[in-house]
Formats: C-alpha cells, structure tokens, sequence
C-alpha cells in the first residue's frame, strides 16, 4: 500500500476516533460549552472532564513521541519549535476564544457538527472558513 493512501486511512481512522469521542462526550451541543462558561448561570463543569481526559492523553502521546527517534509513516517528526508569545498569537487566541464563547463551537467539534445537521455550526465553519482565507490572503508569509 502506497505511503499517501496510508496516511489517509490514519487521518481517517483518527478523525472518526476523534468524532465519536466528541459526541459521546456531549461536545457537539454547543449550549454545553457555553454552559461551561457561565460560571454565575447554569454552570456545567463537564467540559472540565472532557479537557482533562484530552490533555492526559496528549501528555501520554507527547512522553512516547519524545521516546521514539522518527514517526510510523514519515521520515520526522512536525512539531512547532516556536516558543514566542507575539502579538499575533494573542490576537488568534483571543478571536478563537471569542468565537468559541460566543458560539460555543472551537474548530473540531464544529466541523464534527456537520454530520448531524446542525444550522449553527454550518454557520460558524462558514465563518471560520472566511476568516482562515481572509488570513491567508491578508497575512500569509507575514510576521508581525
């Protein structure tokens, strides 16, 4: 099997994964994220639960990354080596975390939230899709 036609059936493989996880754990509602938000409403601490499991697994695959010499199916490993905190990085920070409390939706579960048919999230990836060609038309190759 090609290197290419792998790599798809991975992505593939760990997108449905990563689908499925998101709405069993109630992810794709976003009036549960934005309930989470609403520390002084009708709080719901269960995103708390869904972070933390996803940064427990994130910290297990980083420690066996960090052990292994190259990945699977490639020749290295992509991982961002910048460790500047810019202005760029603090306006994208705070448009994604406006439009994920405004909207309740960040990227994954947005996307995830198409398959079930739901007018909000085409909107918001309507949106985001805008903002990221905007970006790319606007900013691209420039640093700040």
């Amino acid at each position: 099997m090609k290197n290419n036609a792998i790599h798809t059936i991975v992505a593939l493989l760990c997108g449905t994964v990563f689908g499925i996880g998101l709405s069993i754990s109630g992810m794709l509602n976003p009036e549960r994220v934005q309930n989470f938000l609403d520390i002084t409403g009708h709080w719901d601490p269960s995103l708390a639960f869904v972070l933390g499991g996803a940064v427990t697994v994130a910290f297990a695959g980083m420690s066996i990354v960090r052990r292994m010499r190259r990945p699977v199916y490639e020749k290295e490993f992509f991982l961002p080596t910048s460790r500047q905190i810019d202005g760029r990085l603090i306006i994208g920070s705070t448009i994604f975390g406006v439009g994920w409390g405004l909207g309740g939706f960040c990227p994954g579960p947005a996307i995830a939230s198409l398959s079930v048919g739901l007018i909000p999230s085409f909107v918001f990836v309507s949106f985001m899709v805008i903002g990221m060609v905007l970006h790319d038309r606007l900013f691209a190759g420039k640093r700040s």
